[in-house]
């Protein structure tokens, strides 16, 4: 297929451009999945960075197909804080993985921004185990120490954070606690689980705080779902 870019830019012009674009990250993505699905099988390490590759080489593959139209291309990636703060301010870094927002930070430099959110409590919806449901679980209150619970220490409800400020950059240097809740939450072993070090300032260009979030509500609400919510009975309900 990239032998014969070319031909296939020359039979229709922007037409044909963007279906040779579609088929080539089709092909791309079934050749870095199977690659993928074998590494699984040899750590997580492994498997994360082949992950996170795919996801910035499909970001620069992108950018460079919108840029031959008129107006230079602007790309709003939404994805995981720990997909798109830079690893190399956190412990991912230290053992190896690298991620989108690292890769990405590397590529365009100062154009990129990485933008990360964090909370001190509230609802989520996450699963308890890979691929269990979807269940409405209470956020515990940020551990001590923690960036989220500097940040509620403040007593403001929500706000955003600019770490290109020299100044503002210096004073949350860190490593300090962050708490990362994805697919899974898991309270029970929220330190060991869902806690790791950062450097704030180096991980993301601004931070917003949501001292207090809302759970993420499904199209389709399971009966566990609508029964999840434990807030009144907290933290003593089972």
């Amino acid at each position: 297929m990239q032998r014969k870019r070319s031909d296939y830019a020359s039979r229709d012009g922007r037409v044909a451009a963007g279906e040779f674009f579609f088929a080539s990250q089709n092909a791309r993505l079934v050749k870095n999945a199977e690659e993928y699905y074998r590494v699984m099988f040899k750590g997580r390490t492994e498997s994360w960075n082949l992950r996170d590759e795919h996801m910035a080489q499909t970001v620069q593959e992108l950018m460079a197909f919108l840029d031959q139209w008129e107006k230079p291309p602007k790309l709003v990636l939404w994805a995981h804080n720990s997909h798109l703060g830079d690893a190399r301010a956190t412990d991912m870094g230290h053992h190896g993985e690298l991620n989108l927002g690292q890769l990405v930070r590397q590529h365009f430099g100062a154009e990129a921004v990485n933008i990360g959110f964090t909370t001190h409590t509230g609802t989520v919806t996450a699963a308890s185990e890979w691929d269990g449901p979807p269940e409405r679980k209470h956020v515990r209150q940020s551990l001590t120490g923690s960036y989220e619970r500097m940040f509620n220490d403040s007593g403001i409800p929500r706000f955003l954070l600019s770490l290109r400020d020299p100044a503002l950059a210096h004073a949350l240097e860190g490593p300090h606690l962050e708490r990362a809740i994805g697919v899974l939450y898991i309270p029970r072993t929220e330190r060991q689980s869902h806690y790791f070090y950062a450097r704030l300032a180096q991980q993301f260009d601004f931070v917003i705080h949501i001292d207090e979030t809302r759970a993420l509500e499904p199209l389709e609400r399971s009966a566990g779902w609508e029964a999840g919510e434990m807030a009144e009975t907290y933290p003593t309900g089972l």
